[in-house]
């Protein structure tokens, strides 16, 4: 939702540190006339003070970006924003908050149906039966051997890679899921995001160049 909290900024504010970036909070609003007021706001978690650390700043940013980009206005979507706390408390508490992205991202594209298929070609449909495959990311997924255009030359991966995919795909306590990602996943997820998204989100050059 936008909203709009007046007089924020002034020192004497008794919204001031309430509406910190990644603070979780309940909001008494009214309706404007084109953007809602805040009136009052209830603190009910707030990792602001173990975000103020570059490579946390960043990664939090690119996370927020990320969603902003995704998601509709007014569309309650209470999935993605237990993904999003999650991701939030898991970054604050991170020694490598850049590690967590890949599987944050494949996570939400799966949440929005957007998650590319894991076992199969999305060009042909078929099964995969072995690897290397091969990213496809204008088509939204993964190409076997029969269906890679030789002359191309696309991002590979081995079966490492895929079946790490397959974990940081995986739902938070299935047991299987993965935290980190390998290189050439993380690189493939980043490709995917930028096709559905139609562009790289801007916080990824920031986060990039702390090294996340």
């Amino acid at each position: 939702m936008d909203a709009v909290a007046k007089g924020v900024r002034r020192m004497r504010s008794h919204l001031a540190g309430r509406l910190e970036l990644a603070n979780e909070c309940e909001l008494l609003m009214h309706r404007g006339r084109s953007l809602d007021v805040v009136v009052s706001a209830d603190t009910l978690h707030a990792p602001w003070p173990s975000l103020v650390e570059p490579q946390r700043w960043a990664v939090v940013s690119l996370v927020a970006e990320t969603i902003d980009a995704f998601c509709e206005p007014d569309l309650p979507l209470p999935e993605v924003y237990a993904l999003l706390a999650g991701v939030i408390a898991a970054i604050a508490g991170s020694g490598d908050a850049g590690a967590l992205v890949p599987r944050f991202s494949l996570r939400l594209l799966e949440l929005l149906g957007l998650a590319p298929p894991l076992d199969r070609c999305v060009r042909c449909g078929g099964a995969f039966t072995g690897t290397p495959i091969w990213l496809q990311a204008e088509e939204g997924g993964f190409i076997d051997s029969s269906c890679r255009e030789r002359w191309r030359a696309l991002p590979e991966l081995a079966a490492a890679d895929l079946e790490n995919l397959r974990k940081l795909a995986s739902a938070k306590g299935s047991g299987l899921a993965a935290i980190r990602a390998t290189p050439a996943a993380a690189r493939a997820v980043e490709e995917l995001v930028a096709h559905h998204l139609g562009r790289r989100p801007k916080a990824v050059a920031y986060a990039g160049g702390l090294g996340a």
